[in-house]
């Protein structure tokens, strides 16, 4: 899938929690995918610091 492919399934996918949830809904589901996306994020950069410092002789922990 390319990057063209991915935006317009996201947007699709979108297009369709909108159209069936309320606007409360749509705004708890809203702040919770932020949230995940957030969380997600911070986890990648720990991963790519433990393994840095994994490779300059420190422990990484999991």
């Amino acid at each position: 899938m390319n990057s063209c492919e991915l935006t317009a399934a996201v947007t699709a996918i979108a297009n369709c929690l909108a159209e069936n949830l309320g606007d409360d809904e749509l705004s708890l589901v809203s702040a919770f995918f932020v949230n995940l996306g957030d969380i997600l994020a911070l986890i990648a950069a720990h991963r790519g610091s433990c393994a840095n410092s994994n490779s300059n002789g420190y422990a990484a922990n999991k």
